[in-house]
């Protein structure tokens, strides 16, 4: 017998919610690609008083997504923050340098899960967060979807959207104090395709 996790939604996006069903027998968690064109980092922080956008690539991802049990899934990420953009210029380079994230000493950046609580609704991800070479704990919201105008049962391309906050002092990333807040909002994309 067939049991709905929950209903279809609308994203502006335009995404589906992810809608599936599972039976009673759980599936293992299956091997996802990323997607590296269309994922990426996005990021705001504050500098001068003023919310400024920034984004950072993702270089690399090995993800194992279980859909009947969100709880099963591992998140191992890697970000190259020598391609970040701190919105202008100036700020990227002072980003990218010694007294922030000192991209060219800590050429990456990575995420990996410790525990997945929650729901394909709505879970939070506690994890391993690892700036120039410090590691702190860390969690993230996340949602799962899965392309629009798929069938209900298709999720062979999946998008994540995590979202949380950092303080940049925590890893030693404490240049330019009076000038930049030390809270960095995060928004992640990562768009996955399954490995048949």
């Amino acid at each position: 017998m067939l049991r709905c996790l929950y209903r279809i939604g609308r994203l502006p996006c335009g995404l589906s919610v992810l809608w599936l069903c599972a039976s009673a027998a759980l599936a293992a968690p299956e091997a996802y690609r990323l997607d590296t064109g269309a994922s990426q980092v996005g990021f705001t922080y504050d500098l001068a008083g003023a919310p400024t956008r920034g984004v950072m690539p993702i270089s690399a991802a090995r993800l194992q997504i279980d859909v009947h049990d969100i709880r099963a899934s591992v998140i191992d990420v890697t970000l190259n923050p020598r391609r970040a953009k701190a919105g202008i210029f100036v700020a990227t380079e002072a980003m990218r340098g010694p007294q922030v994230l000192d991209a060219r000493q800590f050429p990456q950046i990575r995420f990996q899960t410790r525990e997945i609580t929650g729901s394909l609704k709505g879970a939070q991800i506690r994890g391993d967060l690892t700036i120039r070479d410090v590691t702190r704990q860390v969690t993230l919201d996340a949602r799962l979807f899965r392309q629009r105008g798929t069938a209900v049962t298709d999720v062979s391309q999946l998008e994540v959207v995590l979202s949380g906050e950092v303080d940049r002092h925590h890893f030693g990333a404490t240049g330019f104090a009076d000038l930049v807040g030390p809270t960095i909002r995060l928004r992640i994309l990562a768009r996955m395709i399954r490995i048949d």
